[in-house]
């Protein structure tokens, strides 16, 4: 009779799930589409693209600096928003406006990742 208390655990587990993403708010951001490893210091002081474009090693601007880092560094693409950096989910949706300034749509998750649900630029 033990496994009456684990299906009832489970059940109520699911059921605080599924309130909770019932729950989740689209909200609006607004930033600039960045690489992880400028915008959180990886090989930045700034947390920015300001040193690498300096020594044009990476890119004369912030979207081939971006890219650059995405595409051979090991970086994502993140939504830099002043002190504040976002992980985000749709990495192919948001490729194309690296280095822009965006409003990006979507519902922030518990880990800090966005789930992009639209993207234009400002």
């Amino acid at each position: 009779m033990k496994t009456v208390p684990v299906i009832a655990a489970i059940a109520v587990g699911m059921w605080f799930a599924a309130v909770a993403t019932a729950n989740d708010e689209q909200r609006t951001f607004l930033g600039e589409i960045s690489d992880s490893q400028c915008a959180l210091n990886v090989h930045s002081l700034t947390r920015s693209h300001q040193e690498m474009l300096k020594s044009k090693s990476m890119g004369g601007s912030p979207a081939e600096c971006s890219n650059y880092c995405v595409k051979y560094l090991g970086g994502d693409y993140v939504l830099s928003s002043k002190a504040d950096v976002y992980r985000l989910d749709e990495q192919e949706k948001v490729a194309k406006f690296a280095g822009q300034q965006v409003k990006l749509v979507g519902v922030l998750g518990p880990k800090g990742t966005i789930h992009v649900i639209s993207i234009a630029s400002r």
